[in-house]
């Protein structure tokens, strides 16, 4: 058997959390409440009281149903019928849905990378688990796209980290631009592109997210939006882009703008279709020392009318103008 790689989770518990010292005992303070036990990380060298849940042992006789008038019964990691560690330092955290542990990749692969799936947020995780019980047992893994939080049973700071970063509600940019809806650009004229800031479409912005005896502090900032042009063409704006008024003329934006080359006559509804894409860096902090970072987007959308500038014919005998004839246009 592979008890190296299955150890309980107690085990688990000891490789994570060593036991303090007594110089650093004699120094602690006292429990937040009943049910706490004194722990340290060895790895950053901190210590602090931990609810006696989250170091909880998963054994054989929690998959009963609590009875009537008894405490709630514990969630057990199982695979099928038989229960499994909950954490293991190497593999990750049990998810029963997936039947499997959870890693999130570090660092997360390219957005061309085929298990991305063609998103471009959330994370993507190995998913690690044993078979080949009839053929000598080995690890077998395979790659899951996930959009936020996994849904391991062990509440882990990276979990509370997507739970601080749900609680942000993050929205989609507010998009603006010169000339804006319902009106026309011209082709070769500068287009100004900007987004609106707000706490919640730029940032920065910080939420917390707890469990007795862990608090994640996460902060979100987009750093880029990524612009869409609806022409097959992407602009990328580090900043949010700068309102235009109307004393800047036809000033190029001196951050964020483009130059369209093409009418929008031929497009569906003679508009380009524009979208804006903040892209959001997100940092997160435990209480015990443990960091980390994740991506996330949300987009928004506008379109474009651009038409082309129609020169005027003069006839130098007479004082009459004629336009050329130009095919009808939307």
């Amino acid at each position: 058997m592979l008890r190296s790689l299955w150890i309980s989770a107690a085990l688990t518990t000891s490789l994570l959390l060593t036991s303090v010292s007594t110089a650093a005992a004699d120094d602690k303070p006292p429990p937040p409440g009943p049910g706490y036990v004194w722990a340290c990380n060895a790895r950053i060298g901190k210590c602090t009281w931990i609810a006696q849940e989250l170091i909880h042992t998963a054994g054989p006789e929690q998959g009963h149903p609590a009875k009537a008038g008894s405490k709630k019964a514990k969630r057990t990691c199982q695979l099928g019928a038989v229960v499994q560690p909950c954490s293991d330092p190497t593999l990750g955290n049990w998810s029963n849905s997936q039947q499997c542990y959870l890693r999130r990749e570090e660092p997360q692969p390219p957005f061309s990378d085929a298990r991305w799936e063609g998103h471009t947020e959330g994370s993507v995780w190995a998913c690690v688990r044993e078979q080949g019980f009839d053929q000598g047992r080995h690890l077998v893994t395979k790659w899951v796209w996930l959009p936020g939080e996994p849904d391991t049973v062990v509440t882990d700071p990276l979990t509370l980290a997507y739970r601080a970063v749900a609680a942000m509600q993050l929205r989609a940019p507010v998009v603006k631009s010169a000339p804006g809806v319902g009106q026309i650009g011209l082709v070769n004229m500068p287009v100004w592109l900007w987004v609106e800031k707000s706490e919640n479409t730029w940032g920065p912005i910080s939420r917390d997210a707890s469990v007795p005896g862990l608090t994640v502090t996460a902060t979100a900032q987009v750093k880029a939006v990524d612009w869409s042009m609806g022409d097959g063409k992407t602009v990328r704006c580090e900043g949010a882009g700068t309102a235009y008024r109307k004393s800047f003329g036809i000033k190029p934006s001196p951050d964020c703008g483009y130059l369209y080359r093409k009418t929008s006559r031929d497009q569906n509804g003679c508009q380009y279709k524009v979208g804006a894409t903040a892209r959001w860096d997100i940092t997160w902090r435990s209480t015990l020392g443990d960091t980390g970072q994740l991506s996330m987007t949300r987009t928004g959308a506008t379109q474009l009318r651009i038409g082309e500038a129609v020169p005027v014919l003069v006839d130098p005998d007479g004082d009459q103008a004629a336009a050329p004839k130009t095919p009808a246009v939307c």
